[in-house]
């Protein structure tokens, strides 16, 4: 591989992986920026409407209306609002998923490597049984209870989740939400053709989606997933695409649904597997980590040390990692899994396969992930992971870059292990804030997009910027891929932090920017600000806190931020989502939700006016509370 496909790809803050990628004589995501450069007016405007046959209808300031009559604010709000309810649609699928998951762990007596995390949740629901799978099929069955509540009939849980001040300010605004799958269908009847034309009624509807979003599809899927995967622990770990060892058969992970292929990576490192891959010429397997899923892996890699190597990189990495030549497999399950790594494993002879059909992919084997067979269906994905190797491995070039990521990533941190390592309280936290040392906590999470400056540059730009101020940065998602892979999690980056928060980083052994792993994490980033919160005795709207997601993808980012909005906070992104059509609803968003729920959306694409934005905020904050 020495002759380039196209020396015109975009920029990346991780340069080594932008030179890597400028070399491939094959097409990526980073070559096709160029050719969608020019962008619809309307679309980035969120004023066309498409719902009728009547358009595609554009509003512009001589034609300021539709054909049936909706205005720009009714278009731009019902066009966000679907957007929303998407977002939530994919991640209550995955607490869906998960919850079930283990319940028929809980009935098939499965393994539960995580009894300290059940016995908090059941502690949390009120669920007095002895017998820890009787506690687990509790666990399960209230949470899949609240989920497939009717609309009219409130999730039960949201009052052991929610944060009081948080509730009672939801309560009052009328958006405590329903059962979640029937908050999804209602959302998206409100906006079709003809139906809801109030922007405002459709924006608190986006609230209380965000909220089942929030509470369920992040906070309890991380939960859940603590029960049955194990919990996780601040540990060092080797990050980029220098974890790739060809000397193992290599399967590349993406997706969100760890608990999809529990089985499977057990499996692999069973004797009698391990086995076969030596038969064939290989040390064993490898699960290589990719997306959310790979962070979510990484986050728990303490108890895999066998089977994971670590984290490769983010949604726009996994390309590159597959350019390597020695990945043999694709396993996925969901996204960020891009279609664009389809010709690529076609011309590398990569299998793909998919455990769930939401993520097929258009030249993967399906093979679904059904709890009651998952053993014999491990065997079948093992063996035809080992064909794969058998078929291109001798067949296709190497091209290994040993060189990319860094050895000694911090990760494993949750609201659990970075509070015992505090030592067992956020009282040391708290008086480093209370104090000048911290300033206050920035959350840069979400996605990794090729805009808004290139490949997470935006995202890595903000961060140093944001550490420099003294401001103890907290990651989740695919931002955690492009932060970890550029050194910001690593300890020596102290160096690049505030003279205070240097200090405190070197003293502690610790980077000033924590690793919480995959966008699901937000809702471990929520249970630390309301812990915090709570200890003060303030609601979440008062803390020197604020969120940004710099480069947001898709539509999960949006009910993410919708998330964001219903606790209270300020929440920075790089660029708008398409609402500047509408002035009412860009108002009710950067303005008027400040007297809604405290929240309010800054959009700044330049790292240093953002980080003065967002520093201004916190200090505003701080001078509130005296400190």
């Amino acid at each position: 591989m020495n002759q380039c496909f196209g020396c015109s790809t975009c920029k990346s803050a991780d340069k080594p992986l932008e030179a890597f990628i400028r070399s491939l004589p094959l097409e990526t995501s980073h070559h096709r920026v160029e050719g969608q450069s020019v962008k619809c007016g309307f679309g980035l405007q969120g004023v066309c409407c498409r719902l009728c046959s009547n358009g595609p209808c554009r509003v512009t300031p001589k034609a300021p209306k539709g054909i049936c009559g909706a205005t720009a604010d009714v278009i731009v709000s019902r066009n966000f609002l679907r957007a929303v309810a998407a977002g939530s649609g994919c991640y209550i699928h995955i607490v869906e998923n998960t919850a079930l998951n283990l319940k028929n762990t809980a009935l098939a007596g499965g393994a539960i490597k995580g009894e300290k995390a059940l016995d908090r949740l059941c502690g949390l629901f009120g669920i007095t049984a002895a017998d820890k799978y009787d506690k687990a099929l509790a666990v399960a069955e209230m949470v899949l209870a609240d989920l497939y509540k009717p609309e009219y009939e409130k999730m039960a849980l949201v009052n052991k989740l929610a944060y009081a001040p948080r509730r009672a300010n939801w309560e009052k605004l009328g958006i405590l939400p329903g059962g979640a799958n029937a908050e999804i269908v209602k959302g998206v009847v409100k906006c079709s053709t003809n139906l809801n034309s109030d922007p405002v009624d459709m924006l608190l509807t986006c609230l209380k989606l965000g909220i089942s979003t929030g509470l369920y599809g992040l906070t309890l899927t991380n939960l859940l997933n603590d029960v049955m995967l194990g919990e996780p622990e601040i540990r060092l770990a080797p990050v980029g695409l220098g974890v790739i060892d060809p000397d193992y058969i290599n399967i590349m992970i993406t997706g969100h649904q760890h608990s999809c292929f529990s089985y499977l990576q057990d499996r692999l490192t069973d004797p009698e597997v391990t086995a076969k891959a030596a038969a064939v010429g290989a040390k064993g397997f490898r699960l290589v980590g990719c997306t959310c899923v790979g962070q979510d892996l990484q986050l728990r890699g303490a108890h895999y040390e066998e089977v994971f190597v670590g984290h490769a990189g983010n949604n726009y990495t996994s390309e590159a990692v597959l350019a390597t030549g020695a990945i043999d497999a694709v396993l996925s399950e969901f996204n960020c899994t891009l279609p664009g790594i389809e010709p690529i494993c076609d011309m590398l002879n990569i299998k793909q396969i998919c455990l769930d059909d939401v993520a097929k992919k258009s030249n993967a084997e399906y093979m679904p992930f059904v709890f009651e067979s998952r053993a014999s269906d491990s065997d079948r994905i093992i063996d035809a992971v080992i064909a794969s190797y058998i078929a291109r491995r001798g067949e296709v070039a190497l091209n290994l870059q040993p060189e990319h990521g860094n050895s000694d990533t911090l990760t494993g941190v949750s609201e659990v292990s970075l509070k015992d390592f505090l030592g067992g309280s956020w009282k040391p936290l708290i008086d480093l804030i209370v104090s000048g040392d911290i300033k206050g906590v920035a959350g840069v999470v979400g996605c990794s997009n090729l805009t808004f400056g290139g490949h997470d540059v935006l995202t890595v730009e903000l961060t140093k910027e944001l550490i420099k101020r003294d401001i103890i940065v907290l990651s989740a998602g695919c931002s955690s891929g492009g932060l970890e892979n550029c050194g910001l999690m690593s300890p020596e980056a102290a160096e690049l932090a505030g003279p205070k928060l240097r200090a405190i980083c070197e003293k502690l052994g610790i980077p000033p920017v924590l690793n919480f792993g995959p966008c699901l994490a937000i809702g471990r980033l929520e249970i630390v600000a309301t812990e915090l919160a709570a200890e003060i005795g303030i609601d979440l709207p008062q803390m020197p806190l604020v969120l940004s997601a710099p480069q947001w993808l898709e539509e999960q980012a949006l009910a993410d931020g919708a998330f964001g909005l219903a606790l209270g906070l300020p929440l920075h992104l790089g660029e708008a989502p398409f609402i500047t059509g509408s002035k009412l609803v860009v108002d009710v968003l950067t303005e008027k939700m400040k007297s809604l729920t405290g929240g309010q959306v800054i959009v700044d694409p330049d790292a240093s006016s953002a980080a003065d934005k967002l520093e201004g905020i916190i200090l505003e904050k701080r001078a509130a509370l005296g400190l």
